[in-house]
């Protein structure tokens, strides 16, 4: 059956916690109260169903937003723009079947009408080429290394041009067009967070 992603829902977070913590080493773990945070102030926060159960989560934000990850510090003192991809779990029996791709390609979908480039890090275990490898095919290239402040990992730090992003900034500036394909920023405690583009405020 077809995979389908679309914006998590409150009452899957506890199946969403226990895919994450059921993720390895490559995935830091998070517990119920950081989860929360996320559901409440992530603008992209996806889920992928396949066969009518969930096969996996993507979480990411704009460069505008308040998070107090190190690696992503590290991309906002380097980059003024940019869509960062937090965290992304595909359940283990749903790996390489097209799921990850499937979260990208809705990924990018939604950040190059809004942000210059897409941002992620990879941590180097020495077990994750496998991971490196996805990045480098999905046109991810490595801009520099960062150990941790929370944990003392070191990340690989991955950073992708969006080049679609300066033609529909420079068309449509900060009102993109209201047609049903386009994807929203997720409804934030009610709300539609208002900008609309990556544009600094």
């Amino acid at each position: 059956m077809s995979i389908v992603v679309r914006d998590v829902r409150e009452h899957e977070l506890d199946s969403v916690l226990a895919l994450n913590n059921a993720a390895g080493p490559a995935i830091l773990p998070l517990d119920a109260t950081r989860l929360r945070h996320f559901f409440d102030h992530a603008e992209y926060f996806r889920v992928a169903e396949r066969d009518g159960t969930l096969a996996g989560f993507l979480i990411g934000m704009g460069s505008g937003t308040q998070h107090d990850s190190s690696n992503f510090r590290w991309f906002r003192e380097r980059y003024p723009e940019f869509f960062y991809i937090d965290r992304i779990v595909v359940a283990s029996r749903r790996r390489g079947g097209g799921v990850g791709r499937a979260f990208y390609a809705d990924a990018q979908s939604y950040a190059e009408l809004r942000y210059p480039h897409m941002a992620c890090e990879v941590f180097l275990d020495g077990t994750n080429d496998p991971v490196l490898l996805f990045h480098g095919s999905f046109g991810f290239r490595e801009v520099g290394q960062h150990v941790m402040d929370e944990t003392g990992v070191r990340a690989a730090m991955l950073m992708k041009p969006l080049c679609s992003y300066a033609w529909v900034h420079d068309t449509y500036g900060d009102q993109l067009p209201d047609v049903a394909w386009l994807s929203q920023p997720r409804a934030l405690n009610g709300h539609v967070p208002p900008r609309a583009t990556g544009t600094r405020p």
